[in-house]
């Protein structure tokens, strides 16, 4: 996103801690959680005590496991937090937008990592009726007598509960535990079984769904259409009120194959896949992948590579693959702001790409591709991505964006000089018709800040910066700049159905 204005006080503040001295002391307070286990929205209480106290003390909670500190040093950013000042006393962190789960606390010592006592745990249970996040969805693909896998349990939200079949073909069983398997008959090939499952708790409750499952012939591509998506979760959709629900059904509802995430909070790329029954990578802090298919390879760690990116190959059957790299590229400078408020030059606003590192960081990128772009045409390549910075395709003479006849943004022009090509504009070809806008379907108006304050009040630049470029024996079907419902701005937008600050884009390709 272009801009941190919507970072909340705990993020902000657990990206501002320093590192781990070189000689922590060891652990020598207390820290109790009151209720180890707390229904969801309802705060957690802890008791606790230090012999060093300091106004800079804080309790964070971490998912366990998760991205806490371990190690007496930073990971990842905290869930919530909360300054404990006092040598005794008590503290309370809400749980609102956190998933049922395990969590665990951390005191630590003056804005950094230093254990003050050593961790607590406790459980976040659902408060919710028993319920499917959606009443009709579809799984992966089944290939005519072939053993088949998949799972529920995670589509469904409240109490514990066990699974049952109540109708559909004999070849589909459903476990007690959410378990989907059997093997279609040549019979079944070309066809979508249509399975109700039941879930029920020991106290009665009962709920129900329709569960699809496409049945390919023998010998066909179990995966004859790609579904794939480029989508920024928003600090891992926690912005949301019920977020992860949300994010769950959307991806069911729009029958979606395989993501680019972008700050997924650590766990959000896990989170999901699990509540889906995929398979991850979950790469760093920020960025993820997620597949309906197997993943069978992952790209090193940005921490490792120094990269803005990650990758992940994708099996979809036993003869076609295709590799996903996913980007999360620098926010600031945003370009939309000096071009829109400040009228700089074309010259001085490629200038700003480069001081923003964005440039630097799409050729890097670019050029770490290379290989799986030379074999694109066995392997086909996906780019997914927060660009952070609009498409040379956007600024032309028939659009005049803030006046600009074109504007060469090096974020798109690099993908396009190694050959391949944005997935939207190929579906959309004019810009003026389709302006594929993804920034921001919640911010429209501007709120001040870099060098451009003269301008707080005033419409938000409105431009596409997420994007699915791709290579290869590939066609383009459809693609679109997504939103659930109708977002609301902010300072609104805490019950939207919408869980993201930006839209997603959602590109359908037919595999050859």
């Amino acid at each position: 996103m272009p801009r941190f204005v919507s970072l909340t006080a705990a993020l902000l503040a657990a990206l501002a801690l320093p590192a781990l001295p070189a000689h922590a002391a060891a652990p020598d307070g207390t820290l109790t959680v009151r209720t180890p286990s707390v229904k969801a929205g309802e705060p957690v209480g802890f008791s606790y005590s230090t012999p060093r106290p300091d106004a800079k003390n804080w309790i964070g909670l971490y998912s366990d496991p998760g991205n806490g500190p371990v190690d007496q040093k930073y990971v990842g950013p905290s869930l919530k937090w909360v300054y404990i000042p006092a040598a005794t006393g008590a503290a309370t962190l809400p749980t609102d937008g956190l998933e049922p789960g395990n969590y665990v606390a951390y005191a630590l010592a003056k804005d950094g990592y230093e254990w003050l006592a050593s961790p607590a745990k406790l459980k976040i249970v659902s408060s919710e009726p028993l319920h499917f996040v959606t009443g009709d969805f579809t799984l992966r693909n089944a290939r005519a007598k072939s053993p088949y896998a998949a799972t529920v349990k995670g589509t469904v939200r409240g109490p514990e509960a066990t699974f049952r079949k109540v109708n559909g073909p004999e070849w589909v069983r459903i476990g007690e535990d959410g378990a989907v398997t059997g093997t279609p008959p040549a019979s079944a090939s070309a066809k979508t079984a249509a399975v109700t499952v039941e879930a029920r708790t020991d106290a009665g409750e009962r709920t129900t769904a329709t569960v699809r499952i496409r049945v390919r012939p023998p010998g066909a591509p179990l995966v004859p259409q790609l579904k794939a998506m480029s989508w920024n979760l928003w600090h891992g959709g926690s912005q949301v009120k019920g977020g992860r629900e949300k994010q769950v059904k959307f991806l069911l509802d729009h029958d979606v194959d395989a993501v680019g995430l972008q700050e997924t909070s650590s766990t959000s790329a896990k989170e999901l896949a699990e509540a889906l029954g995929w398979d991850h990578y979950q790469a760093g802090a920020d960025l993820g992948v997620i597949s309906r298919y197997p993943i069978v390879a992952r790209g090193p760690l940005p921490s490792e590579s120094g990269l803005a990116g990650v990758n992940a190959r994708i099996r979809l059957d036993d003869r076609h693959e295709v590799t996903l790299w996913n980007v999360h590229l620098g926010y600031t400078p945003y370009g939309p702001y000096d071009a829109c408020f400040g009228g700089w030059s074309v010259d001085r606003l490629l200038a700003r790409e480069a001081e923003s590192k964005r440039t630097e960081q799409i050729q890097r990128v670019m050029s770490a591709m290379s290989g799986d772009l030379a074999a694109s045409g066995r392997t086909p390549v996906l780019l997914t991505g927060d660009f952070n910075a609009p498409s040379h395709l956007d600024w032309t003479p028939a659009t005049k964006r803030c006046g600009y006849d074109s504007v060469p943004w090096p974020t798109s022009v690099a993908p396009e000089q190694a050959g391949m090509k944005d997935s939207y504009r190929v579906a959309h070809p004019d810009p003026v018709a389709a302006p594929g806008i993804t920034w921001s379907p919640i911010y429209t108006t501007f709120t001040g800040g870099y060098g451009h304050d003269a301008h707080t009040g005033e419409p938000e630049p409105q431009d596409r910066i997420d994007f699915v470029h791709y290579k290869g024996d590939i066609e383009v079907t459809s693609s679109e700049a997504v939103v659930e419902g109708a977002p609301a701005p902010i300072p609104n937008h805490q019950d939207n159905a919408w869980t993201s600050d930006h839209a997603a884009v959602l590109t359908t390709f037919a595999m050859n």
